[in-house]
């Protein structure tokens, strides 16, 4: 099976738009950006769009590409008062220090779940839920398989890792400082998150294998992902790119947006 990305996102942004008319105000997603990237760009652009359908308020802060760490410290506590959930782009410029910066964003208001101020979230990373989504809704079960997870990555691998543990899944992770693709054969549910184009071929795995491929990476002009397509005539279930987890992983930020602005306004309340 093909997995219809934006068809399920589509199913997540129908749900969001009841939800919206229940929220005691409209949420403001703040975005920083530093420096000019074409493929960024293009992702702040799909966020965008999203926000305008949900009736979402942008306010982005730009920062200068030779920036240094207390700017765009500085961004995200500007943010930090004015907005209901914050957005890092990544990666930020060699000369700020990253997981400063980071840290720097209220657990209360971390839509991307990747703080590194106290390692606790208040919601899971987007791709995260947007692989839960996906497996849930092509009807695989988690608990007790056996899942391989290339990339370890702080937006894609580390989160994923954690979130399926939780659901009771075997979780083997595979790094180029650890393990090797063979073992990829062994997997139930193999997901990707590298951004190598490519890098997973047919042999890799074994015939039905779940295939999630998480990673985005420019090619020839084109996006596309760290599986090679041949590998769906395998898979009972995989997922392309573009088209796959890209557009699930966006509906859920703001899935996330609405959680935190939920519980925002239910603390206010308290207090």
């Amino acid at each position: 099976m093909i997995v219809d990305g934006k068809a399920i996102a589509e199913d997540v942004y129908a749900t969001l738009e009841k939800r919206r008319e229940g929220l005691s105000h409209a949420p403001k997603l703040g975005i920083v950006v530093c420096g000019y990237d074409s493929v960024i760009e293009s992702f702040v652009r799909i966020k965008s769009r999203a926000a305008t359908r949900l009736s979402v308020g942008i306010i982005r802060e730009d920062i200068d590409a030779n920036a240094n760490t207390e700017a765009v410290i500085d961004a995200i506590r500007k943010l930090s008062v004015e907005v209901d959930g914050i957005i890092v782009q990544l990666p930020l410029g060699k000369e700020i220090d990253t997981n400063a910066a980071l840290s720097t964003i209220p657990d209360d208001k971390d839509v991307d779940a990747i703080s590194t101020a106290t390692g606790e979230h208040h919601v899971d990373a987007p791709v995260a839920r947007a692989i839960e989504e996906i497996l849930t809704v092509s009807g695989v079960p988690v608990s007790g398989k056996k899942v391989a997870i290339v990339g370890a990555g702080r937006l894609v691998g580390l989160p994923t890792a954690q979130l399926l543990k939780r659901l009771g899944a075997h979780v083997s992770k595979i790094t180029l400082e650890e393990g090797s693709l063979k073992e990829l054969m062994d997997a139930d549910i193999v997901i990707s998150g590298v951004g190598e184009p490519g890098l997973i071929k047919p042999e890799h795995i074994k015939d039905g294998t779940v295939l999630i491929d998480a990673g985005t990476s420019e090619h020839s002009g084109k996006v596309v992902g760290d599986c090679d397509p041949a590998c769906a005539a395998k898979c009972s279930v995989f997922t392309p790119v573009p088209g796959g987890v890209g557009p699930v992983s966006v509906a859920m930020i703001f899935k996330n947006l609405f959680d935190l602005t939920e519980k925002q306004s239910v603390k206010k309340s308290i207090f």
